[in-house]
């Protein structure tokens, strides 16, 4: 427990200005510093102690990005006297708390609710370092601190803007499925129901023995396969600290992969998710396709770029532990040579035998505003060192694509759409 002064304090050692101008002798001063003084101090003693006070705090766990939520703090005094309190309620900055200093009265053994408003500008973990109350005395002199019990915690969640581009990539969905369409036999297709025979289906696609037991002509009918399995991998390394825009390109990765799983899910297949640098981070594995976007969600929420280089030999063994043969596997890492110099092309062409690969790189938008500068020339230079890095970009895109990778590479704006599309283009291709 602290004891301190408070502004009025101050105020009260001024009333005795005028007896110091009158009698100016150093006895007078001394007299009137010792009355101060144990005014003060009978005033801090008389001060509830703030121990006494409970509380308890009423706050959300969880908020998206952006979004506002709302909490409280109950303070009862069990005491049969009234306190004036003073509230200091310690978050990070980034966690958006309103107002972080409360003063309130609380009567005779009776509660009171401080509200608060949280709007967190980062993403992940947002804790209370410490809440302080402080009760002053009956001349509001002096203050008595104590640190109270109440842990807060707040988990700012990724926004998942992408969300918005999921409607119409499932109608898309559909349409490769054959809900909109006939269904034909074909690489990477399953046996789905039987149907009459009409005009124009193919006669290859009778079933004889069906045929035979109704006594009409039958058909089967084939769908893309379900219950395919995705891995996304998700590069946490120093790479992925970049800006871009208001947003990291972690962040930007994370929003794809969202998407991804989204979508996936709709398709019926599962999806797991690896961050890894040097070594594996966080993982949702064996999730079911009604829970794993949520739990991808809570579990990405906290993950934040490390200042290390991408260990991709370690990666491509956790991969062969956890993808099966033919599975999907997704690599969002930048598509840039300093990467592709830590062991990410060997690694990618040993993925590409025997997965379906993908390789999905958010670009920087301000490379193509630097490269179509020409205003002087300094912008002529900035124009080009960007085209110099677009091309590089480029080399290293058509280099995975010869070991039998399939690259995307986006702004961020447009990442998640295009990794969506590049998982329709191979379910429309028989390839999942």
């Amino acid at each position: 427990m602290r004891i301190s002064l408070t502004p009025r304090a101050a105020l009260a050692a001024l009333l005795a200005l005028p007896v110091i101008v009158l009698w100016p002798t150093w006895w007078v001063l001394l007299a009137l510093l010792a009355a101060w003084a144990l005014v003060v101090l009978a005033d801090a003693l008389a001060a509830p102690n703030p121990r006494s006070i409970r509380v308890r705090r009423e706050a959300p766990i969880q908020v998206r990005l952006g979004q506002e939520v709302s909490g409280r703090l109950l303070l009862t005094n069990p005491t049969r006297r009234a306190v004036s309190l003073e509230v200091r309620d310690a978050w990070n900055p980034t966690a958006g708390l309103s107002q972080q200093r409360a003063e309130l009265r609380v009567p005779a053994l009776e509660r009171r609710a401080i509200g608060q408003s949280f709007t967190p500008t980062r993403r992940g973990e947002h804790r209370s370092r410490v809440l302080l109350i402080a009760s002053r005395g009956p001349l509001g002199l002096a203050r008595r601190t104590a640190r109270a019990e109440a842990p807060g915690r707040l988990l700012a969640l990724h926004p998942f803007g992408s969300r918005r581009h999921l409607p119409s990539r499932v109608q898309r969905l559909r349409e490769i499925e054959g809900l909109a369409a006939i269904h034909q036999r074909g690489q990477g297709t399953e046996f789905d129901s039987l149907r009459d025979f009409v005009d124009g289906d193919d006669v290859r696609s009778i079933d004889w023995r069906a045929t035979a037991r109704r006594r009409s002509v039958v058909v089967r009918t084939w769908r893309p396969e379900r219950d395919r399995h995705v891995l996304i991998v998700v590069d946490t390394s120093r790479t992925s600290a970049g800006r871009l825009g208001e947003a990291t390109r972690l962040d930007s990765a994370f929003d794809a992969a969202l998407l991804l799983t989204a979508l996936a899910g709709q398709a019926g297949d599962r999806v797991d998710l690896l961050c890894i640098d040097r070594i594996p981070h966080v993982s949702v594995l064996g999730r079911s396709r009604t829970t794993v976007l949520n739990d991808m969600v809570t579990a990405t929420a906290a993950v934040h770029p490390a200042l290390v280089e991408t260990d991709w030999e370690r990666a491509a063994a956790t991969i062969s532990q956890r993808a099966r043969r033919g599975s999907l596997v997704v690599l969002l890492t930048p598509v840039e040579s300093s990467v592709v110099h830590t062991g990410l092309l060997p690694v990618a062409a040993r993925i590409a035998k025997d997965h379906p690969l993908v390789v999905a790189s958010v670009s920087d938008p301000a490379l193509e505003e630097l490269a179509a500068g020409r205003g002087d020339l300094e912008s002529v230079y900035r124009a080009a060192a960007a085209e110099q890095a677009r091309t590089e970009r480029g080399g290293v895109s058509r280099a995975l694509e010869r070991v039998g990778a399939h690259v995307v590479d986006a702004p961020p704006e447009r990442a998640p759409q295009s990794l969506a599309d590049a998982y329709l283009a191979l379910k429309a291709a028989g390839r999942l």
